[in-house]
């Protein structure tokens, strides 16, 4: 018997994972120019500046965190370029793969056993999980 004025504790909800959407933006960097208008319209800031070689501000890539992209569609919508676009989210991670040059990910499941993508480990600002000192 429970003592009084004291609930027991609910029992636990299970943990559900996130449900991806039906389609993610990839971005072909192949075609990137660093502009970063697609940024300004993200809602969710998934979109992530790469740093050029040695910081060179007009090599410059942008590369989306699948995990967090909700597949609103537009940076798609906005991008000047025409790079970036919607996948299936079945295949989002291999397009991805496929598609990246440079990564500031480099924890990310699409980068993990990706042949030929460089990781940019530092920039001249902090990178995503890092501190500047």
């Amino acid at each position: 018997m429970a003592e009084q004025g004291v609930r027991p504790a609910p029992p636990s909800a299970p943990v559900k994972a996130k449900k991806r959407p039906k389609e993610l933006a990839v971005v072909n960097q192949a075609g990137c120019t660093g502009c970063e208008v697609c940024i300004e319209f993200c809602p969710v800031d998934c979109i992530l500046t790469v740093p050029g070689p040695e910081y060179d501000q007009h090599k410059k890539l942008v590369e989306i965190d699948l995990d967090i992209c909700i597949g609103c569609k537009l940076c798609v919508k906005y991008c000047p370029w025409d790079t970036i676009e919607m996948i299936p989210s079945a295949e989002s991670l291999k397009k991805a793969s496929g598609w990246t040059q440079r990564s500031v990910l480099p924890g990310a499941e699409w980068i993990q056993n990706a042949p030929g993508i460089e990781i940019v480990r530092e920039g001249p600002l902090p990178l995503p999980g890092t501190k500047k000192s």
